[in-house]
Order: structure tokens, then sequence, then C-alpha cells
């Protein structure tokens, strides 16, 4: 039996519960995320309660997010079990970690945060002692493609003429050693604190971890203390960021590896918020930009950053930083 409520389940869901032994679930929707995903909730008559993904083609592949979970799974790590899937269709049903994220349990119990993090980041020492998955590298053409959504979306946003050949340029340069480091781990790209959820046991279970690239272990750092949806405070992630490093026996490198990244991934998101509001209508995104500037300006004040700062300064006055897009811009 399907509910209909707020959104409409995917065709052939029915068909699909029933041949997994969940036909008589009751499937009402759960709250998505910034891409054409949907996620509802299957529960049984029994109790039992699982997640379903819809990722419909050709939009989304399911794939690479089934492949990573097992993959995880096999390492020993805390991601839901993969209970069946049609990928021809684009549904998955999945392992119900709750509703608990760590963003919403530290909002009410704020103290709990050194604790907290430094399990998310036990998780990521040990992520960077596996092999890493079979999935593609994070490359210079992937970062520059990346940092590229600042100056495509942002910039006209904003109404601004810049220089965007001299700002990858320097990207290219300053990337140079984040490509050239190893070893390489996996990247789960999205590791932050809507994406880490609390379970009952205590453990931390990972969540949309389907755009993973082998890349630098300092993403996922930066991705968790560097949060886009939470502030971190500056003190909390110092010392967190000194923990992983203790942990992990990185390099003197790592410092500054971290605020290149911090830098280069700021400055994504922030095109990505701003394209989320211009071509999707997602305004929310919006209420983020303020935080990202914060955080990329800090990333910027690490000496080894006095280049790309530089461009920043002459390219996007202050006052601009600090002023929301405007509604009539769209037009």
């Amino acid at each position: 039996m399907i509910e209909t409520n707020i959104m409409q389940p995917p065709a052939g869901l029915d068909e699909f519960l029933h041949r997994l032994g969940w036909g008589n679930a009751v499937v009402t929707p759960v709250a998505g995320d910034a891409s054409f995903r949907r996620y509802f909730r299957a529960n049984r008559g029994d109790g039992a309660r699982a997640i379903i993904m819809d990722a419909p083609p050709p939009h989304e592949d399911p794939k690479p997010f089934v492949n990573l979970a097992i993959h995880l799974k096999q390492q020993g790590f805390r991601a839901p079990d993969i209970m069946g899937s049609d990928i021809e269709r684009g549904i998955v049903l999945l392992e119900d970690f709750g509703d608990l994220q760590m963003r919403m349990h530290l909002n009410i119990f704020p103290e709990a945060a050194p604790a907290i993090y430094r399990q998310a980041i036990d998780l990521l020492v040990r992520l960077s002692g596996k092999p890493a998955a079979a999935v593609p590298p994070y490359d210079m053409a992937a970062y520059l493609r990346e940092t590229q959504l600042f100056t495509d979306w942002y910039a006209p946003a904003m109404g601004l003429q810049i220089d965007a050949a001299a700002f990858q340029d320097l990207w290219r340069a300053a990337l140079a050693s984040i490509v050239a480091y190893g070893p390489k781990v996996t990247v789960l790209r999205d590791y932050h604190s809507e994406n880490i959820m609390l379970l009952a046991d205590g453990g931390q279970g990972i969540i949309d971890f389907q755009d993973a690239l082998i890349g630098h272990p300092a993403y996922d750092l930066v991705s968790l203390l560097q949060d886009a949806r939470r502030d971190v405070d500056p003190s909390l992630e110092q010392e967190m960021l000194a923990y992983y490093q203790a942990e992990a026996g990185v390099g003197d490198d790592f410092g500054l590896h971290y605020a290149l990244l911090g830098a280069q991934r700021n400055s994504k998101i922030i095109g990505i918020f701003t394209r989320l509001w211009r071509r999707d209508g997602k305004s929310r995104y919006l209420d983020f930009l303020p935080r990202m500037w914060g955080l990329l300006e800090r990333d910027l004040a690490h000496p080894g950053l006095a280049e790309i700062k530089h461009w920043f300064d002459l390219n996007i006055p202050p006052q601009i930083r600090s002023a929301r897009p405007s509604e009539a811009a769209q037009a």
C-alpha cells in the first residue's frame, strides 16, 4: 500500500517491493538533497523499516552508490546494507539508519561536538589506511571543472566582470601538489554533518557517497570541518585537524593542502549554491553563502594561498562578498 503524500513514488515501486518481500509496506517521503534523487521510507507491518532511493536515469545512476556501499561494508564501515535494487529503473532498497543526523544532535547537545567529531575523524583515519575503491581519480581536470563553477555562476549572478582565465591558471599551479600527493584514498566528497547518521548503538553511519573519487585525504576532512550547513568553532576545527594529522601520521605539507582544498571546495560550493538558485529555483541555498565566504576567506589567509587571495581581492570586492544575490538578477 503506497501513500501519496507530497511526492509521488516512482513507477514500478509496488512490483519492486513485492519481489523483495515488502509488498505490504507503507511508503512515505523523507527529506531529499540537492540532486534529482528522491527518498522514501518503507514501513512494514512487522516493524521493519527501510529506505527507498529513487535515482532515475538519465539524471541519476544508482550503480556508483550501490558499488561503493558494498566496498565500504567489506572494509568494515557503516554504509547502508543494499537490500535490493532495480538499476534500470534507478530504485534501491537500503538499510534505514533513522533520522538522527549529526547536525541535528549537535544543535541540541553542542557540548558533545568534540567527541562526535573525533569519532567521525577516526573513520577518515581508518579510510586512509584501506585500499582505494574502484572509482575515477580526482584529477586536475576535475578540480578545474569545479573551480569554474565559481566564475560561471557566481560572478555573473553578482554582475561582475572577472579575469576567469587567470583564476584557472592560478588554481592549475596551486593544485599541482594536490594531484601529485600520495598515497591516494577513497574520497567520499560529501562527508559532513547531514550525511553522518548517529545510530542507536553509538556508531556513525555514512550516506550520500555516490560521487566518490580517488584523491587527497584532506578533502573529506575539509568537508567535515568546514561544513556548509553548520558552524564549526575555529578552535575545534584546529583541534580536530591536529588530531587527524597525529593519528594519520601525515607530513608537514598537510596544513597547506588542507587550506588549498578548503579554498577550492568553498569556491566550488559558492558556485553550486548560486546555480541551485538561478537554474533550479532553490533560493534557500543563498542563505548558506555568508558562511561559505567566511570559510573561504579563512582558507585564503594561509600564506601559501597568497596569489589566489590576491585574485579574489582584485576581482571580488568585500562589499560584494557580503551581499546576497538579488532575486531580480534571475530575470
